[in-house]
């Protein structure tokens, strides 16, 4: 082999070597932009996973007022209950004793009621009845009309044959 052969042959396998580099480099540009899109995928992805656990925090916090509120409020719902059950059971005791006088009341109250009702019905009555009177006053007022508005069409009618 030649000096000439070598060079050659040397100068091909440079130039292969280049276009390999080359091709390596221009792989290597593209894994690199890759990687630096995922890495920023990662910051956003980090960046709303705090978010999401700052808010499920507070929606912790909140849920756990909200049950000492509701337990708070629970509370004295049964408080006022049981206030309101020993003052009936008490009003129940008083007032057996109070029970005649009471229907007593409840009788009179229901004979003054009849009695109002009573006076209604005839005050009622007499009113219907002089409103009755004009509404039939009214009527034969406007049958009267009807009459006459028939016999001038037929009046009418009767001139123009």
């Amino acid at each position: 082999m030649t000096n000439a052969e070598t060079i050659s042959k040397l100068n091909n396998a440079l130039t292969t070597l280049i276009k390999a580099y080359e091709e390596l480099q221009e792989e290597n540009s593209g894994l690199k932009g890759k990687v630096s899109e995922l890495e920023e995928k990662v910051l956003e992805l980090e960046l709303s996973n705090e978010d999401l656990e700052k808010d499920i925090n507070q929606l912790k916090g909140h849920t756990e007022e909200d049950k000492s509120n509701l337990s708070s409020i629970l509370g004295k719902i049964e408080n006022i209950l049981n206030r309101k059950v020993e003052t009936t059971s008490t009003n129940v005791s008083t007032s057996s004793f109070d029970f005649d006088s009471k229907e007593d009341e409840i009788k009179e109250e229901q004979v003054e009621e009849k009695k109002e009702e009573e006076e209604e019905n005839i005050l009622n009555l007499d009113s219907n009845s002089f409103a009755n009177v004009l509404q039939q006053k009214d009527e034969k007022k406007e049958e009267s009309n009807k009459l006459d508005l028939s016999r001038m069409s037929s009046l009418l009618n009767g001139f123009n044959h």
